[in-house]
């Protein structure tokens, strides 16, 4: 078993993702298309992370490493290995499997409370990630894009602003709109360059939610990387 782990800009790292992998003595590795890193061949990983990051789907044009790494998700797609992506992981997701990605009617940027739908509550994986006794998840959202819910695909998670929040292909690729792998250090960072949010109480949240929020993240690493 190896997980590949692929970031998109230097600032979004694997966050919680990289301490279970730790934790669990799971063999990984971590590039960075943003600087250059090589994309490994397709026979160098069993697992592939897609990671986030503030540029768009649509904007290959000026980020032509995104076209390199639609390649190696499809490849990764065609080779029936496990995949989970993350934020504009997830968007890269659904281009690949043919869904339109396009701006969004607003930015989410902080915590937000996302239903599990019925399918998303019968998945091992994202049913992790539920309150007690609810269908329902708190979760830290930074994003303005969204997505159409790909062909063949299952919807998982929705909110009244984006109803695609999560999403399966098959029964081993993952999308994630939201943030699993956030740490307060990480939102912390990420608030320092952004304006017109109310830092602080974004900031406090993240405090106040990190123990329990990490503990349910944990548990879909353990279900995801089982796979």
């Amino acid at each position: 078993m190896h997980v590949l782990v692929v970031k998109n800009t230097s600032s979004e790292g694997p966050g919680t993702i990289e301490d279970h992998l730790r934790e669990e003595q799971i063999p990984y590795s971590i590039i960075d298309l943003s600087i250059g890193d090589p994309i490994p061949k397709i026979d160098t990983f069993t697992h592939l992370v897609i990671m986030g990051g503030p540029m768009a789907v649509y904007e290959m044009n000026d980020f032509p490493y995104l076209v390199g790494e639609a390649e190696l998700i499809h490849a990764a797609i065609n080779a029936d290995k496990p995949i989970l992506g993350v934020c504009l992981g997830a968007q890269m997701l659904a281009h690949v499997l043919g869904a339109r990605v396009y701006p969004g009617s607003c930015k989410e940027i902080g915590w937000y409370e996302v239903t599990l739908t019925g399918e998303g509550m019968s998945d091992p994986c994202i049913s992790a990630l539920a309150l007690p006794d609810r269908h329902a998840a708190r979760v830290f959202q930074w994003h303005g894009d969204t997505f159409d819910l790909p062909e063949r695909s299952v919807r998982l998670s929705s909110s009244s602003l984006y109803p695609n929040q999560a999403f399966r292909h098959g029964d081993k690729v993952y999308g994630l709109q939201f943030h699993i792998e956030v740490t307060p250090v990480m939102v912390r960072d990420w608030l320092a360059h952004e304006q017109g949010i109310d830092r602080a109480s974004i900031s406090a949240g993240s405090e106040r939610l990190f123990v329990s929020y990490r503990r349910r993240a944990m548990k879909f690493y353990e279900y995801f990387f089982e796979i």
